[in-house]
């Protein structure tokens, strides 16, 4: 699984767990929300600063969005 996978599935979880539409956390983080969807499916890659954003956005720390589960 590359790190896009990963980031996707993290941020589909925490944005779940937070109970927050894909509409919010892009007005929270001053994205589109295609964008967010986008990264969500894991077809675009977000740069240092856009994982910054989102979150920011969330209230984690950028590595929980990027860091693989351990199984």
């Amino acid at each position: 699984m590359d790190l896009k996978e990963v980031l996707a599935i993290n941020l589909r979880r925490v944005r779940h767990d937070k109970q927050m539409t894909q509409e919010e956390l892009a007005h929270r983080a001053g994205l589109s929300v295609r964008y967010i969807g986008k990264i969500e499916q894991g077809h675009v890659s977000a740069s240092v600063t856009v994982l910054g954003r989102i979150s920011h956005a969330l209230g984690v720390e950028p590595a929980e969005l990027v860091t693989r589960a351990v199984r």
